[in-house]
């Protein structure tokens, strides 16, 4: 250590002394001059344990002597400053400081300041670190050294620092203004935050860097890690672009520091200009790639200052030079490809085949052929040709489908999944051969069972052909984009395929050919014995590829490691597993992770398989081989085939349900096992720790140490892991726990939230006028601790008991209930509950103890009054009895207390103060001798407590006019205690005549003598003193428990949610400084935003408005609004404009309003400017509150030293709110209201941004045209006011509508991390403050990846039902800008845009969490057609997934189980629930080929001749569809982990009765239909839900056209089903067995037809039946037309429900047609059971049975031309025709009775048998519309449909109205269904009963 530094190491050690004597004098000097642009400097830091001093640099050193040198000035304190600085550096070696350069004037002007100022605060010293990161990057930006400017420029470079390297881009590159304002903003915050976070910290500036940045000298150097930091993760997937494509990157760097610097954020700000002017191009990342790749060479160049070869001068940009021409030359272009591309599919309507979408056009980059598009892009590029093959030309290729062909087909299903059908397959086949041939455990090595079982590998090769084909025939229109090596791929693996196909059987059934082998080989091979040696060498080399994916399976880093690597030979070894692609690769995880996921599916396979042999293959066996051993069989019908052997038919229909079930029970078996597993695992996380108030209190003295370690930033590291228990009992907090010394406890730290939560309080209460709120602030004497014994502590470590820790965690909580709910919804508690709840603000120092919240001391001191009372033992056995309870004990302290304290400021009079004093003192003594019960009698204690009451109740109300009596209380008061309680006299009250005896004449005390009163009344009244009173006259007068406060359950949930929260595992939250940023978005197209007055008063048909509803559905809420805006009628309410205000704002956080969402939102920024304020203010201000530090003076504002202007810039760098309103600017145009309702909520929230597209009509030469452009405004001075106008090549919109509206605005948002927030969300203040910790999770371990997308819980606010759809997922923010979004939006296959952002993430390595400590609100949808719209949506968004690539690169690049889980958890729920119906139908269709067929008959008499109970058994068995009951556990096991099982099971119970089941079979059915349509057809749109309360009846026409093709028509076919087995079956004997057998399918029936109905309000009232049938006759027989909506016209309805089957293809129609032959096999077993054919078996009887379809078409058809004809001038000639065809009937009709012995049964049959077939017809027509429109029979068509809607509707309607005859149906209905069915505590009857509203 250098000499010079010795002495003042000494003295700094003498200083340090004064220091301490001089209190925070040194701090506050200190922190005036932090709080000024003078930069600082850091030394390097020592490690205090060393023992060493520690070592400064030599100029700091003689920078130091310099200025601390004595001076003769008199400004001398400028040196006493400086020492203790340094004192205070010494002291602090990890905040060590240095005063660098400041002129003298500055000195004194800043010691002037000093000493004028009273207050000093520490903010600015913790201010300095946060905004210097600000300045730096903007220097950084600005250092545009070397640079070669246009001349169009120099004109703005008159001033230096003007112009910035984002400047010099755009006049490169010819790039918008906004944009460059926008990307700049963006990147100095990114590189700022970045900066900030950095560890070890920055070093400090060189003397060379301080003169070169001598105009921004209050700058610190922006330091090249954070650059390098934001650059890797920005160029990231550019570099792997690169990689993969075997190109160079383009980002060259110099070797100076400083250049290199300077050319990484060139680069950076070239990319982020690109991305944020790019548009749709957006969506597609190696695109971007591309254009980055050819700018960066070119911007390399330029500085470089490369020549060019041709023309000899500095190379210049390609597309630079002009304005926009990045815009016009470079994303117009590709944009008009995309675009012409998109209007191919017509709207979603054409075959995916037919035209590109994102994806396709994206892939064209992801081969080295990309480059020959050139740079500057050729126009007669592949790419920018045509999309129609057909109209190429001869010179080139034109632009195709790629690497995959979206084709409609249900070979999806098996070509994305073939491991997975391959596996059950090879296991069905292995389970039956053990079953079939009865083989055990013994004969495993039996030649017999060798050769069977063998049999699998042929059934693999002839499934490995199918695959190969489907390769090749689904991609075959994509043959035009195909790589050779790609088509020559495909073909040699078909060839390849089809040969062991071949071969394997050959030899398999070739054993008995000789053979001559070597002897060794033949002797290993003759080990196994019964398979052939040929076979067995085959089968060898067969599997070997499947042997080396099996130990590339087992260890997963070869796998990495082979699909990332670029050698050729890997590329040669992996181009037969699989093509080479992007994107796919390397996606495998951990050894241990693989491990956890064998492990966990090997429980549910191994579950399944043994089912399914158990349960339904082996029982099975032994049915099927009687059944092939029938003879002789006598067939009802004509047969085809009579001779077939061994009862195929019979055997395929007993099979296909059993085979079904087999396919699908595995999602049943993952239902199961997740549900466990989910069930540990959320126990394991402690989720429902905290379920109750009781759990709560049980758990109160751990709370405050849960909120210090997750809540409470701290330097150290957190130890994430699981323990058994997590104790926070004893926390003990050091001043190494707070940066800065400045929260010396826990109680500062949260008294400054209730400081900032009062002050927002206050300020927006009395905006409302809804509060008049005071604010104290904190004593700043208050700085010990008190334990409960009232004992001071001048130790600043929590005590073991943690009470103090507890009452102000407490206050936190409080607090947090307090403000969100009574500030921005204050109307969830009463405001007596609130009162229960509260804690002071402010404590008296006096009050030497810790004040609990009263709900925990309620009834507890009239208790302890009946105690001591009746007590008649020792003290000692008295105050045990009393301190059993903990609780109790602290009440009457605090009452004792409080009421001494009370006195003492009341009274005033001198005797009368003696007296009291006597009076205490003597109680007192007496407790401490053990002799009060000796001393006192306690009988009379009631009567004094009574007494006390009444007094604190007149203090409480500080009435002036009852002073008279407060002076006889007082007296009466210490009548009862020194007559009726004293047992011994006290000297002194005797003087005063207050003995025990009478003594007369009597002082009048209390009352006062002359002007000089005795008593101070009405006191003088504080906040303290009022809260004071209040909490004393609670404890007194409470006498019931608390138990239940709040009494609200939303309030109950928040608060039990959030404690629970605490002691679940999370990151611990870092300060706000070193926290993420982060930005939310919110797409908003024109939903509501805030309820207005006609839209609440607005009644319906009912008579039923949304206010009235709303007050039904929260009564308690509402009688709270009541309360608190002091109305007893609701006519008061609306007689104010303020309370109307008020109203609507209540009712708006109520519904699923833009309104509610932005208000939750915003909470992120409160939070974070309380968190800011909490890590940047010093002990005083704490203390102080934070209203009374944001409060400046003038000359603060002035300086720019407003604390919450500087809270508010730190929020604004942490944090950024955009909302997507798209047509916003359409909306203003047009004068709509909603326009209106927006600009009010930025006005409201100045910091939210709204972004939207604006189309405006601009001339380019002699033609106007539309150009858009997207907008980011904000509200200024109550009008919104344009930041940044980017404009657009095109509209925005030409894919999905949300993700396109998301892409526009995502250029606006900021920061590392975004959160997808949709319309109908909420958040919470509490969880608010939990972000932090979220945000952390993307530095925490989460395996080989981090983490890019993290999944956090919903609370569903409307109701219970539980989704998970994708939001509010937190994005990594850069990761998916760089790699095209957070969803994708091609028209139709990305319907359900959300899900595939995970899938793209998971595709390029990414990697997704899930939390459940921190949540969201979310809106559902409360209706059943709601629910079915929102279903229906989602089941085609999946019908669409599984025809995409994402699907099929998931299902083929994953390891097998984790395929297991992607598709269970995905597309595999969709197509169980599809397979579930279709188990049905093959049950059914499967009966009546039995029943008809005369198989059952001959089946059931062999079986009862040999009396064969299993065969009989199979024989009346239904399939296993009711397994679907076992998919509601996992709402079991949610419900019971968070709110208890006992709960769990009665909620349970309770849903059953309210015919969930019923529900959620009807959901399957909306599922199956729209998933399997989606698939076959296409036609998947978004469906709009609607936000708004379920409060109106919907119509029978309403129901009927929503529900007829996914249900009714279903529902109707099954009903028919089961009759006609009913009446031809034989396996039945009665109505119970058969009733019995086909229950669920009844349940089934029932629940597709008639659930609409039953979940209808008013469904089954008389009124509304005969309305409704009004209403619908009216809408089927109403014509159709041009501009006729669906719901006016039948027709126009009709025509609507046929739009799939007009843009489908040929096989779509192919498939429908063979689909609705299933109908025509009624008719053709039917009518050989009619009485008529005599028994007769020939074809002619089904053939004269069409006759009778004919003659009855041909009769219809006359009718109807003859109403067209001669209805109106022939009307007697009509009336003969239709009677003459009516005689012809009857006359017919006689005959046949007559003669042919036909039956009145006969007729019912026909129509079972006749229905069907013209159903078949009219779908059949339907299929072919062309062919059946060009013979002219289409009306006819028309017409038949409309009579089959006609019935349809008669027999649905019928059973409703007859139901609807008993008035105690729509009782049950209402009672039952409603009553916390779709909505809490809902009682349909009372709002369909309120009718009008009185007021």
């Amino acid at each position: 250590m250098s000499t010079t530094s010795e002495p003042l190491i000494e003295e700094s050690r003498r200083i340090g002394k004064f220091r301490k004597k001089s209190g925070s004098l040194g701090f506050a000097v200190r922190d005036c001059f932090l709080g000024t642009n003078i930069p600082f400097r850091r030394s390097r830091r020592t490690e205090p344990s060393s023992g060493k001093p520690i070592r400064l640099p030599a100029y700091s050193l003689k920078c130091f002597a310099r200025l601390t040198r004595p001076r003769k000035s008199k400004k001398s304190p400028l040196r006493f400053v400086f020492w203790l600085i340094y004192a205070r550096t010494v002291a602090r070696a990890d905040r060590l400081f240095w005063l660098l350069t400041a002129s003298t004037h500055l000195r004194l002007s800043l010691l002037q300041e000093m000493y004028k100022k009273k207050r000093k605060s520490s903010f600015h010293s913790t201010s300095f670190p946060l905004t210097l990161p600000i300045k730096a990057a903007v220097a950084a930006m600005k250092h545009t050294r070397g640079l070669n400017w246009p001349t169009s420029f120099e004109a703005h470079r008159q001033k230096p620092g003007d112009l910035d390297l984002l400047d010099w881009l755009r006049a490169m590159f010819g790039f918008q203004r906004d944009n460059v304002h926008n990307q700049r903003e963006n990147l100095i915050l990114l590189l700022a935050n970045v900066h900030i976070r950095l560890a070890p910290k920055p070093e400090p500036l060189t003397k060379a860097s301080i003169s070169r940045l001598s105009k921004f000298s209050s700058v610190l150097q922006l330091d090249d890690r954070a650059v390098d930091a934001v650059m890797n993760k920005l160029f990231k997937n550019y570099k792997k672009w690169c990689k993969f494509l075997g190109r160079k990157h383009s980002l060259r760097l110099p070797q100076d520091r400083h250049e290199a610097q300077q050319r990484k954020i060139l680069y950076m700000g070239l990319y982020l200009l690109i991305w944020g002017e790019a548009a749709n191009v957006r969506f597609m990342p190696e695109c971007l790639c591309y254009i980055f790749h050819n700018m960066a060479y070119e911007l390399h160049s330029l500085l470089a200052g490369n020549v060019s070869v041709v023309t000899g001068e500095n190379i210049r940009p390609s597309y630079g030079g002009d304005d926009e021409a990045f815009l016009k030359k470079v994303i117009t272009p590709i944009y008009r490809v995309i675009e012409k591309e998109a209007k191919k599919s017509n709207n979603g309507k054409s075959p995916h085949s037919a035209w590109c979408n994102y994806d396709d056009f994206n892939e064209y980059f992801w081969s080295p052929h990309c480059f020959s598009l050139g740079w500057p892009m050729r126009d007669d590029g592949e790419f920018f040709k045509s999309g129609d093959h057909q109209s190429q030309n001869k010179s080139g290729k034109s632009m195709g489908k790629s690497n995959f062909v979206e084709t409609r087909t249900f070979w999806h299903i098996f070509r994305s999944f073939d491991r997975l059908w391959t596996f059950y397959a090879l296991a069905l086949q292995a389970m039956v051969i053990i079953a079939w041939g009865g083989y055990t455990v013994n004969e495993i090595l039996d030649k017999d069972f060798l050769y069977d079982i063998s049999s699998i590998f042929i059934t693999a090769a002839s499934l490995r052909v199918l695959q190969c084909i489907l390769d090749l025939v689904l991609n075959f229109p994509g043959r035009h984009r195909a790589k050779f090596t790609a088509v020559m791929r495909n073909f040699v693996k078909i060839l390849v395929s089809v040969a062991w196909a071949v071969i394997l059987p050959f030899l398999y059934f070739g054993s008995s050919w000789p053979i001559s082998l070597p002897v060794d080989l033949k002797k290993w091979l003759g080990q196994v014995k019964g398979v052939p040696p040929l076979y067995m060498m085959a089968v060898a080399l067969y599997m070997l590829p499947n042997l080396l994916a099996a130990v590339m399976f087992i260890f997963p880093m070869l796998r990495r490691w082979i699909e990332n690597s670029d050698w050729h030979i890997i590329r040669l070894l992996i181009w037969w597993s699989q093509p080479r692609i992007y994107v796919g690769r390397g996606m495998h995880e951990s050894q241990f992770t693989l491990f956890k996921y064998t492990l966990f599916w090997f429980l549910p396979l191994s579950s399944k398989l043994s089912f399914s042999y158990f349960v339904q293959i082996k029982p099975l066996i032994r049915p099927t081989k009687d059944i092939m051993k029938v003879k002789n069989v006598h067939y009802a019908w004509h047969e085809f085939f009579p001779n077939v052997k061994n009862n195929i038919g019979a055997v395929v229909s007993l099979w296909i349900p059993i085979v079904l079930v087999y396919f699908m029970d595995t999602q049943i078996w993952y239902a199961i096992f997740s549900t466990l597993y989910g069930g540990v695992s959320g126990a394991l996380g402690r989720l429902g720790e905290i379920r109750t108030l009781g759990m709560l209190r049980s758990r109160f003295h751990s709370l405050p140490g849960a909120f210090s370690a997750c809540l409470v930033p701290s330097e150290k590291k957190q130890r994430r892991g699981f323990s058994l228990s997590k104790s926070f009992a004893e926390v003990h907090l050091r001043s190494a726990d707070f940066p800065n010394n400045k929260l010396d406890t826990l109680g500062n730290y949260i008294y400054s939230f209730s400081s900032f939560c009062r002050h927002h309080q206050a300020r927006e209460l009395k905006q409302r006028n809804l509060l008049n709120c005071g604010m104290k602030l904190y004593a700043a004497s208050e700085k010990k601790i008190l334990s409960v014994t009232g004992k001071a502590s001048n130790s600043f470590e929590i005590p073991s008991n943690n009470l103090f820790m507890m009452v102000y965690f407490w206050k936190l909580l409080h607090l947090l209930r307090h403000y969100t709910f009574c500030n921005t919804d204050p109307f969830l508690t009463k405001i007596r509950e609130m009162d229960l709840l509260l804690v002071p603000y402010s404590s008296d120092p006096s009050l030497k103890m810790i004040q609990w919240p009263p709900f925990l001391l309620a009834s507890k001191i009239p208790i302890a009054l009946d105690m001591a009372a009746q007590f008649r033992s020792k003290d000692a056995d008295l105050w045990k009895r009393i301190c059993a309870d903990e609780y109790m004990k602290c009440a009457v302290i605090e009452c004792y207390e409080s009421f001494k304290l009370v006195l003492n400021l009341l009274v005033v009079g001198e005797n009368e103060k003696r007296i009291i004093g006597i009076i205490f003192k003597e109680i007192e003594a007496s407790i401490s001798k053990g002799s009060f019960l000796t001393n006192f009698r306690m009988s009379a204690l009631p009567t004094l407590c009574k007494k006390i009451v009444e007094l604190v109740g007149i203090l409480k109300d500080g009435e002036a006019s009852k002073r008279d009596s407060v002076v006889l209380l007082l007296q009466d008061m210490l009548e009862v205690v020194s007559r009726d309680m004293m047992v011994n006299e006290i000297r002194e009250l005797v003087e005063f005549g207050h003995g025990n005896k009478e003594v007369v004449p009597r002082r009048q005390l209390f009352a006062g003598t002359g002007s000089k009163s005795a008593i101070l009344f009405p006191p003088v009244i504080t906040a303290q003193w009022e809260e004071q009173i209040k909490r004393l006259y609670l404890l007194l007068t409470v006498k019931e428990s608390a138990v239940d406060v709040p009494t609200n359950l939303e309030a109950r949930r928040r608060i039990t949610f959030f404690t629970n929260s605490l002691f679940m595992n999370m990151p611990r939250a870092p300060r706000v400084g070193k926290m993420l940023s982060f930005s939310v978005m919110t797409p908003y197209y024109s939903e509501e935003t805030v309820y207005s007055k006609s839209d609440l008063d607005l009644e319906n048909e009912d008579g039923v408005s949304i206010i009235f509803y709303l007050q039904k559905i929260f009564p308690d809420e509402w009688n709270n609004f009541m309360e608190r805006i002091n109305c007893k009628k609701e006519s008061e309410v609306w007689a104010n404009e303020e309370n109307v205000l008020q109203l609507r704002h209540w009712a708006s956080l109520r519904g699923q309003t833009l309104c509610r969402t932005v208000r939750g939102m915003m909470y992120y920024r409160r939070a974070l400017k309380l968190q800011t304020f909490l890590d940047m203010a010093s002990e005083n201000e704490i203390l102080e509150g934070y209203k009374a530090v944001t409060e400046q003076g003038e000359e603060e504002m002035r300086c720019h030293r407003s604390l919450s202007a500087k809270l508010e810039a730190i929020a604004d760098m942490k944090f950024t709110y955009v909302a997507t309103c798209q047509i916003y600017g359409n909306q203003k145009q047009s004068g709509d209201r909603h326009a209106t309702d927006i600009l009010n909520l930025m006005v409201n929230y100045p910091s939210l941004r709204v972004a939207y597209i604006d189309e405006v009509e601009e001339r380019e030469g002699d033609k106007v045209k539309k150009v858009y452009y997207s907008v980011l405004v904000k509200a200024v001075d109550n009008r919104d006011q344009e930041i940044y106008r980017i404009k657009l090549p095109g509209e925005a919109k030409i894919g999905e509508g949300k993700p396109e509206n998301q892409n526009h605005a995502i250029i606006f948002t900021r920061g590392e991390a975004l959160q997808a927030i949709d319309m109908n969300q909420d958040n919470y203040l509490e969880e608010a403050l939990k972000m932090r910790n979220l945000l952390e999770e993307f530095n925490e371990d989460h395996g080989l990846r981090p983490p890019t997308i993290l999944g956090v819980r919903e609370h569903i606010f409307t109701g219970r039902v539980r989704f998970h759809y994708g939001h509010p997922d937190v994005f990594d923010r850069i990761f998916h800008i760089t790699r095209g979004g957070i969803s994708k939006a091609s028209r139709g296959i990305n319907l359900s845009e959300d899900i595939f952002a995970g899938f793209n993430s998971t595709l390029r390595q990414g990697n997704i969490t899930h939390h459940e400590y921190i949540q969201v609100g979310k809106g559902r949808d409360v209706g059943l057609n709601q629910i079915s719209l929102f279903e229906a949506k989602v089941a085609c968004g999946n019908g669409e997934q599984i025809l995409s690539r994402d699907i099929y690169r998931l299902g083929h690049r994953f390891d097998f189980f984790r395929m297991l889980s992607c598709y269970f958890t995905t597309v595999g729920f969709y197509v169980s629930s599809m397979m579930v119906v279709i188990i049905v139908y093959s049950f059914l269709y499967g009966k009546l080929y039995l029943s008809l067929s005369g198989l059952e008959a001959a089946i059931m008499k062999q079986a009862l001749m040999r009396g064969n109970n299993p065969l009989k058994a199979a024989m009346a068995s239904q399939s296993a569809v009711q397994l679907g009951l076992l998919m509601a556990l996992p709402m079991v096991m949610e419900i019971g982990l968070e709110r208890g099982f006992r709960t769990a099971l009665g909620d349970f119970i309770i849903m059953q009765l309210q015919l969930c089941s019923v529900f959620f079979t009807f959901s399957l059915g909306t599922k199956s239909h729209y998933f399997g349509r989606t698939v076959l057809h296409g036609g998947a749109k978004y469906r709009a839900t609607g936000r708004g309360f379920v409060v109106r009846h919907v119509k029978f026409a309403e129901n009927y056209r929503m529900y007829s093709r996914s249900h009714f028509t279903k529902g109707l076919e099954l009903m028919l089903l089961l009759i006609v087995y009913q009446i031809y079956g034989s396996a039945t004997t009665d109505s119970t067995t058969f009733m019995l057998l086909s229950a669920s399918m009844w349940f089934l029936v029932a629940t597709w037809l008639f659930a609409p109905f039953i979940f209808n309000p008013s469904g089954f009232e008389w009124q509304k039946i005969v309305e409704d049938w009004d209403d619908w006759s009216k809408w089927i027989s109403s014509r159709g037309g041009i501009g006729v909506p669906a719901n006016k016209s039948w027709e126009s309805w009709w025509e609507e429900e046929q739009e799939h089957l007009i843009s489908t293809g040929a096989i779509g129609r192919f498939w429908e047609i063979v689909l609705s032959i299933r109908f025509f096999a009624f008719q053709y077993g039917i009518v050989y059971h009619l009485h008529v054919t005599n028994s007769n078996k020939s074809l002619i009887v089904y053939a004269l049975s069409w006759l009778v379809i004919v003659a009855v078409m041909l009769i219809l058809k006359v009718v109807s031309m003859g109403r067209k004809k001669f209805s109106a001038d022939f009307q007697l000639l009509f009336r003969l025709l239709k009677l003459f065809l009516f005689v012809g009937c009857i006359g017919i009709l006689c005959i046949l009775f007559t003669l042919l012995n036909l039956t009145v049964t006969d007729i019912l049959a026909s129509f079972l048998a006749f229905m069907p077939t013209g159903w078949a017809i009219l779908q059949i027509s339907q299929a072919c519309k062309p062919a059946v429109k060009a013979l002219g029979l289409w009306g006819s068509v028309k017409a038949l449909g409309r009579g089959y809607e006609y019935m349809m509707g008669l027999v649905i309607f019928a059973p409703v109205a007859v139901l609807a005859w008993f008035p105690f149906v729509s009782e049950f209905q209402t009672r039952l269904l409603f009553n916390q069915a779709f909505s809490r505590g809902l009682q349909i009857s009372r709002i369909l009963a309120g009718g009008k509203k009185q007021r």
